[in-house]
């Protein structure tokens, strides 16, 4: 090992052994000698040729927090000085992106690395992207190598950029950088993805929600210490445990369940609708899970309660032209579907839609969830009321000049109520400005 110290920085006192000066990439079409220029106990960064050495010292800062944060979250990645730092290599006019490599695979020597590339006069600028980038990269070190197991057994549930947007978000959080965290958070809450149906919005109706109620880094961390104490592994060579398949949707839910102590699967079937990236009802997979992990355990999710929807018969003043179960008709208000909606032209103030239980039940809270497009159709005033005879009514809820931000934003509305009603009608008084009314759902909640 070449002890040479850093041309850009002092190096600190190591007391395993200095890093390599020199280091030949030998992975996928990487080819460069990079060199050394800042190491300390924490993280050893590496520039290939190209990368100029001016303006770009704001790297060795980024990274060093960053990794000391994520071994004092998510606990250490490697036995030692050597293989728990982080190596950081940043390449210039040459491998556009990112890829992660872990101390648990040789591919990168059994190292803990990042490896980014960009244009010309790349990390000079400390743009969003080279930031977000640097951090993103961290995000699959954690979810791949995380208490000591390779792999990442819901990668195929989040994909490259779901689980590493909330990570992204925690580290800003972390480092004080509300200016560009604000930019981050404004850009995910918009976010849509394709997967597990189109319009999932993963940031805004999963991971932020669970991020901000259910202990913040914690409950990231809990995750995946929950998966190494429960999920199924497989030793390997030089005696590495690997997970040893992929998650399924419902085993997905019910680890993130764990993770926040609570029921989570009506807020993943709002999120997510009620099948995996397959097309397969993820319901019976979290049946399954419930038995085949009993150790995960959580209790009711009192955001929600009992859903009192799901037994009510629905009725509208005015339906859609292609009926109630058309493609846009009355039945999409209950179906807990996010991603479908009802919409009825010409809109009224009149209009009313109307819940009948089996039962007289109590409800004291509601969900609207606004449409996928059109905000000028969302509802914007409305009164909720609740009757025994449908002749007589009594004001449970009013609200007044609302405003949905995003598309397919699910709002909680609670209300004092301690009488069993027969009937629930919602009256929408005005909408935010179009001749038409849309809503996603409109779903009675007994909390």
């Amino acid at each position: 090992m070449n002890a040479q110290p850093s041309t850009l920085s002092k190096p600190s006192k190591d007391s395993s052994f200095y890093p390599p000066y020199n280091w030949q990439e030998h992975w996928f079409d990487h080819r460069q000698l990079i060199k050394r220029v800042h190491f300390n106990n924490n993280v050893a960064v590496y520039f290939d040729d190209d990368v100029s050495r001016e303006k770009t010292s704001w790297l060795f800062g980024l990274v060093d927090s960053a990794w000391a944060y994520t071994k004092k979250e998510y606990g250490s990645f490697g036995n030692s000085d050597t293989t728990n730092r982080l190596f950081a290599i940043f390449h210039t006019n040459k491998y556009g992106g990112g890829h992660p490599g872990t101390y648990l695979a040789s591919r990168h020597d059994f190292r803990n690395v990042i490896d980014l590339g960009a244009g010309a006069n790349a990390w000079t600028n400390q743009t969003d992207w080279e930031l977000s980038a640097t951090i993103h990269e961290i995000s699959h070190i954690v979810e791949g190598a995380s208490k000591g197991i390779r792999e990442s057994p819901a990668f195929d549930i989040w994909g490259d950029s779901k689980w590493a947007e909330i990570y992204v978000y925690d580290i800003y959080n972390y480092l004080g950088r509300t200016d560009i965290q604000k930019r981050v958070f404004d850009e995910c809450m918009e976010k849509t993805d394709a997967y597990p149906r189109s319009n999932t919005s993963w940031f805004r109706n999963w991971f932020f929600p669970i991020y901000e109620q259910y202990g913040k880094v914690k409950v990231l961390n809990r995750f995946f210490e929950l998966l190494a104490a429960h999920f199924p592994k497989r030793s390997g060579a030089n005696g590495i445990s690997t997970y040893a398949r992929r998650m399924t949707m419902g085993e997905f839910v019910h680890f993130w369940s764990g993770a926040s102590g609570v029921d989570l699967s009506i807020r993943a079937q709002m999120a997510f609708g009620n099948k995996d990236r397959s097309g397969a009802d993820w319901w019976p997979q979290f049946e399954r899970a419930k038995k085949d992990f009993s150790g995960v355990t959580y209790k009711a999710d009192l955001t929600y309660g009992t859903i009192i929807s799901k037994q009510a018969l629905l009725e509208v003043s005015k339906e859609n032209e292609n009926g109630p179960n058309g493609t846009e008709g009355s039945s999409k208000l209950t179906d807990l579907d996010n991603n479908s909606k009802f919409l009825i032209k010409g809109f009224k103030p009149g209009f009313f839609a109307l819940q009948i239980p089996t039962d007289p039940v109590v409800s004291n809270a509601y969900i609207l969830t606004s449409g996928n497009d059109a905000p000028a159709r969302d509802p914007k005033t409305w009164v909720l009321e609740g009757s025994q005879n449908k002749l007589n009514w009594t004001v449970l809820d009013r609200k007044t000049n609302q405003l949905f931000t995003y598309r397919n934003e699910i709002k909680i509305f609670d209300f004092i109520n301690t009488v069993a009603y027969k009937y629930y009608r919602l009256r929408i008084i005005e909408t935010a400005g179009d001749a038409d009314m849309q809503l996603s759902e409109w779903i009675l909640l007994k909390k």
